[in-house]
């Protein structure tokens, strides 16, 4: 089932490789991970392997979350040299979002493909429409401060990150900038977010894709390919600090609109993969 030619082996290698490049780029600049980009591009790969429907998706968000461990601690550990985290907000959501990657990864083992995708695509469309066109006075009242609803903010985002393979900084992004904190925290605070949610989120998915090891790819462990795994992180951790420094030199509205459209387009494409096309 997965026998392919040695060239487009090799062919899937360099978009792999290219594909780690541009997610540590994108974990600096937009504090997302990178995993927004990671799981398109495992969804096409795998899909080109003959990995099976049912199962290619969660395959492309456990080994996501996998990618995005070691992208995410260079990515926030650059934004913390720079002073711009906001670490009492990371603080304050660990628990809740751990709590919350655990349920995740136990819908993960029962729920269809089409769950993660319909996931991923509204989450990703709601964060683009607020950055592209929101204004100053979108806000929630109140402050973001630690608290029932702050926990229940990190107990979402967690579910929803595991669901969609991603390190949480779509959401964490939404909620700080809804609560006036400036694009630039949000980015460097979210990066932090990604590693409480990236290493239980891989465990998790090793754990519900358990079951599915003889119809997965060789060298998966559940629901994560140590293939892809070994070929995208080098290049995702070398580029991680680069994207962290292009970040702090762009202006906020620049970085919101180069971060809308960026989610606006993957939110399309997985809508449209979720209506057959």
């Amino acid at each position: 089932m997965f026998s392919i030619p040695v060239a487009d082996l090799a062919f899937l290698a360099a978009a792999l490789v290219v594909a780690g490049a541009v997610t540590g780029l994108l974990a600096g600049v937009f504090g997302v991970g990178g995993g927004a980009v990671v799981v398109p591009i495992l969804y096409w790969c795998f899909g080109f392997l003959g990995v099976p429907e049912d199962i290619r998706m969660p395959l492309c968000v456990g080994t996501s979350l996998a990618v995005i461990i070691p992208t995410s601690i260079r990515s926030f550990n650059a934004h913390r040299a720079k002073g711009a985290a906001d670490t009492s907000i990371v603080r304050a959501w660990a628990v809740p979002v751990v709590l919350g990657v655990l349920v995740g990864s136990l819908i993960a083992r029962y729920a269809p493909a089409g769950v993660f995708k319909g996931v991923f695509a509204g989450v990703a469309f709601v964060s683009a429409i607020r950055l592209l066109f929101g204004r100053d006075s979108w806000r929630l009242p109140g402050e973001l401060k630690p608290g029932p609803l702050m926990s229940a903010y990190g107990l979402g985002i967690g579910v929803l990150s595991t669901l969609m393979g991603i390190g949480g900084g779509q959401l964490s992004n939404l909620f700080m900038t809804l609560y006036g904190r400036p694009i630039h925290q949000a980015v460097a605070t979210s990066a932090g977010l990604g590693v409480l949610i990236s290493i239980p989120g891989a465990l998790g998915a090793v754990y519900a894709g358990w079951p599915q090891m003889s119809r997965l790819p060789p060298l998966s462990l559940g629901y994560v390919s140590l293939i892809a795994f070994a070929l995208m992180v080098p290049t995702s951790m070398w580029t991680a600090p680069i994207g962290a420094r292009l970040a702090h030199r762009l202006s906020k509205r620049r970085l919101e609109v180069a971060f809308g459209i960026f989610l606006l387009l993957v939110s399309m494409r997985f809508l449209a993969s979720l209506l057959g096309y």
